[in-house]
């Protein structure tokens, strides 16, 4: 059985997160501040993370958490829903981000995903592209390549639906969380800069929908 670790400080929501999970099937454990998160870290399978943590914040408490080594999955479950605040989360080494309020059923349809083995993986792959998600870096052909916070989960998107065609409005919501505006070019911009940077032919455009990797 699972055990999942649960950083959250206010008690309506541990509750109910703790509730729910060992109704799933799972074995909870709450922590209210980002200092004992870190230390109960060790002996679970996954953590949920609040970002509005007393004392030690969440951000601080994930980047504790990554240079200690560990590599525990960690899902970002928090009120922030800045895109800087989730290109920070992601930086930093969290595997998934959700915002407040939140569909339980999706939260447990993520924890399943990131419990399930190869999806738990760190490394993706796409012709000579690789992508780190742990130490956040990115080579092509075995040489480094420099990306930008936007331009990472954008790749990352991609990598992880690869041969799905992917809607701009899609790739508008996941990577800069934002509601589909029909004026914004932004999606077109960054797939230009990362074909520059990545190679011209490994990323498509899907006619009428938007863009995909290539299989």
């Amino acid at each position: 059985m699972h055990r999942i670790l649960v950083a959250e400080d206010e008690p309506r929501i541990a509750a109910l997160l703790a509730r729910g999970l060992r109704a799933a099937g799972y074995l909870p454990t709450v922590a209210t501040t980002g200092t004992d998160a870190a230390a109960l870290c060790p002996g679970h399978d996954l953590l949920v993370l609040d970002l509005g943590l007393p004392g030690q914040d969440g951000l601080t408490t994930l980047g504790q958490i990554r240079t200690s080594g560990e590599r525990i999955p960690v899902i970002v479950l928090t009120g922030r829903a800045a895109v800087s605040d989730r290109v920070n989360g992601l930086d930093l080494g969290a595997d998934d981000y959700m915002t407040k309020p939140f569909e339980f059923d999706e939260l447990l349809a993520r924890i399943r995903a990131r419990l399930r083995g190869p999806a738990t993986a760190t490394v993706l792959r796409a012709g000579p592209v690789q992508l780190d998600l742990v130490r956040r870096t990115v080579t092509v052909h075995g040489r480094p390549v420099v990306l930008t916070g936007r331009e990472f989960l954008l790749a990352e998107t991609l990598l992880r639906r690869r041969g799905e065609a992917l809607s701009r409005e899609r790739l508008l919501d996941q990577v800069w969380g934002l509601a589909h505006d029909p004026g914004s070019n932004v999606v077109d911009v960054y797939i230009g800069y990362l074909r520059r940077k990545l190679g011209t032919d490994l990323i498509q455009t899907v006619r009428g929908v938007g863009y995909r990797l290539a299989a």
